[in-house]
């Protein structure tokens, strides 16, 4: 997939439309084949972008402002409808040619399966990669109702891939009894129900490391963000999300790169959510572009 084979459309506040002189390219994963609740998500790149221009360009909390940084909308990845696993080809081979051209990408889901293939082509490039996820399920199931590719197991085949010591999970409150079971089996760096305070603790463990940062929309919870797959109550608060950003930005940690996912716009009449989520990727841009 080349960025030439996706649509342009609309495009985040702030975009250059010079990819040659990017150093981030933000991608759409416009994927929700296998959402066991809600369907939608796959309109959430299209909505995040549109409510983007809500914003302003300026972070107070970073201190940091779009206009200081170059990056590039590439648009939404046009992926076969129903089909996952082609759909995680496209996604792996669009990310894969990011990584070619040296930029980080930065993608915006679609459900959360669609970190699987972009994690997988960060890791071949950075082989010591950490990730990040805030979340409120641990994803960390082997199959869904039989099916393997599914928004519930991601986080499973990515801690296959690096080893559970290099998975840290923040935010979990939701999943079967057999994945809480398997994180403590596996000794994977796992926190359940809490984001910030156990955030700032490891972070300093991650300095200097290439880390990729997997955020879905319902680490928040409902109140917060109420468009989204599959809501869970007790989560955490946009404060506490937007906290969680600035403090891996200013960890020290080496972000190579990084999604937003499980965005569904329709679930939200109010369109909340897509609000937050523009103001989420707003921050990831001003604190983990190089």
């Amino acid at each position: 997939m080349r960025f030439d084979e996706a649509y342009s459309g609309n495009v985040f506040i702030g975009a250059t439309p010079n990819l040659e002189e990017s150093d981030t390219v933000i991608y759409g994963m416009p994927m929700d084949w296998t959402a066991s609740f809600r369907p939608g998500s796959r309109f959430g790149p299209k909505r995040i972008r549109e409510s983007s221009l809500v914003l302003e360009e300026y972070s107070p909390s970073l201190d940091r402002d779009l206009s200081e940084l170059k990056y590039y909308d590439a648009g939404d990845i046009p992926l076969p409808f129903g089909n996952p696993e082609k759909s995680i080809a496209q996604i792996g081979g669009f990310v894969a040619e990011v990584l070619k051209q040296k930029k980080m990408p930065v993608g915006l889901g679609g459900e959360h399966l669609v970190t699987w293939p972009a994690v997988r082509e960060v890791h071949r490039v950075y082989p010591e990669l950490a990730v990040i996820q805030l979340d409120a399920h641990a994803d960390l199931r082997t199959d869904y109702e039989g099916e393997i590719l599914s928004h519930a197991t991601p986080l499973r085949k990515i801690v296959q891939l690096l080893g559970a010591e290099h998975v840290f999970q923040f935010g979990i409150r939701s999943g079967t009894r057999e994945e809480f079971q398997y994180a403590e089996k596996e000794k994977i760096p796992f926190y359940p129900f809490e984001v910030l305070r156990p955030l700032k603790e490891v972070l300093p463990r991650l300095r200097g490391r290439p880390v990729y940062v997997t955020v879905d929309i319902d680490v928040l919870d409902p109140a917060f963000a109420p468009g989204t797959g599959t809501p869970e109550p007790g989560g955490i608060t946009t404060v506490e999300l937007l906290k969680s950003i600035e403090a891996i930005a200013r960890s020290g940690a080496e972000i190579v790169g990084a999604d937003l996912v499980e965005v569904a716009p329709g679930s939200d009449p109010t369109e909340q959510t897509p609000v937050v989520g523009a103001k989420v990727l707003r921050e990831m841009l001003l604190g983990f572009s190089r």
